[in-house]
């Protein structure tokens, strides 16, 4: 059991200055002040006066294998780390290849989702990569969905991308129709998590499969949303018809002016009264970022980097004014409800205790993954105060 003392709490909704009680791996209480006292057990105490309270991070879009290789095999990127999701304040994450679905495979996508699960990190996973038809573990992404807790849906597809494996729209919607029937049957979200380039059809596929069948938009979760202000335009029409979209943290765009920041995309969504159920951040993690010219020649890349994903929702308060229970929604609660976790998203007494703790400058101090508590010296992690 864990107290953790006086802090200020998100839940994300603000909830003030509380007590908030931890046991066999979830939130037991949560209360103006609980005496230790009362239990007849050893709790490990934690006093978090002046400190923020929130829950622990969720992830959509990892690539914790590595990804990439656009520049060729010396430019492949490597496998996560387990510091730098702790120093993200990622308690849950879902790993995905990407454009190589050929030298990595979904054994090894599974086999280092396990690892993590081992170290302490609650972890899922997709089938598939970049390319129609979808790499499986079973030969079958319907049965992967229904037979393998771990896999949650279908991802990341590539559309509208000069490295996608250009399906034909009867493809994808037989995709989505798979994808739909296997999460019924399993309970999971079954969705596609859909990398969306920056050619000029964009999420046209999208549209074409909602208003072709009654596959609805939540099946669907279009990332890279902000990679420019074409597609951004699109991913604000999608959630006029009830769609999600989601943003990506990390940039690899030399010109800022190509990609909005997700900070800055949150602002705009907000005024322009997209409901902010409807956004969620996710940072491709691990991901190369390559970089073409306009003849889609090879320049150069960067590396994703889960950090950028906490880092944005301090942006978002520290140079938006952004209420940090609104900039904390994207990373915890909203993408919870689009994976249907229903177990972990809030500080909420029964559900999973995955918890952060923050001081007031928005540097991560504490994580506590189910139960378990990861303390990291303060110098390690995120650093969040942008004024």
């Amino acid at each position: 059991m864990i107290l953790i003392k006086n802090a200020d709490v998100y839940a994300p909704m603000h909830l003030g200055k509380k007590d908030v009680l931890t046991e066999a791996g979830l939130i037991g209480f949560i209360e103006d002040s609980i005496d230790e006292k009362r239990f007849p057990v050893d709790i490990q105490v934690i006093d978090a006066r002046g400190k923020y309270l929130f829950p622990g991070l969720i992830d959509s879009h990892v690539h914790i294998t590595g990804g990439g290789g656009e520049g060729g095999f010396s430019t492949k990127t490597p496998e996560i780390l387990l510091k730098n999701i702790l120093q993200a304040g990622i308690t849950t994450l879902v790993g995905c290849l990407g454009t190589d679905g050929f030298s990595r495979s979904m054994e090894n996508l599974l086999s280092k989702a396990y690892a993590l699960e081992d170290q302490g990190i609650s972890t899922f996973i997709y089938s598939g990569s970049y390319q129609i038809p979808v790499l499986s573990l079973t030969g079958n992404y319907e049965k992967d969905i229904m037979f393998i807790q771990k896999i949650l849906g279908v991802g990341e597809v590539a559309l509208a991308d000069h490295r996608s494996s250009q399906p034909d729209l009867q493809s994808f919607i037989n995709l989505a129709a798979g994808c739909r029937v296997a999460g019924i049957l399993s309970g999971k979200a079954g969705i596609i998590n859909v990398h969306v380039g920056d050619q000029k059809e964009c999420i046209d596929y999208l549209f074409a499969v909602c208003e072709k069948t009654q596959i609805p938009p939540s099946q669907f979760l279009p990332t890279h949303m902000n990679r420019s202000r074409k597609v951004f335009e699109q991913g604000i029409i999608w959630t006029e018809k009830g769609g999600s979209i989601d943003l990506t943290s990390s940039s690899g765009e030399k010109d800022e002016d190509m990609k909005l920041s997700c900070a800055k995309a949150l602002k705009e969504l907000l005024e322009r009264n997209v409901p902010i159920g409807s956004i969620t951040f996710s940072s491709d993690g691990q991901g190369s970022l390559p970089v073409f010219d306009e003849q889609k020649n090879f320049k150069g890349l960067s590396v994703g980097k889960v950090e950028s994903l906490f880092e944005e929702v301090a942006k978002a308060v520290n140079l938006y004014n952004i209420p940090f229970e609104t900039a904390l929604k994207p990373v915890t609660e909203n993408p919870a409800t689009v994976l249907k976790l229903k177990d972990r998203g809030h500080i909420e007494c029964a559900k999973r205790a995955d918890i952060v703790i923050a001081d007031r400058q928005f540097c991560i101090e504490t994580l506590i993954s189910g139960g378990k508590v990861m303390m990291l010296e303060k110098n390690m992690l995120v650093k969040g105060n942008f004024e």
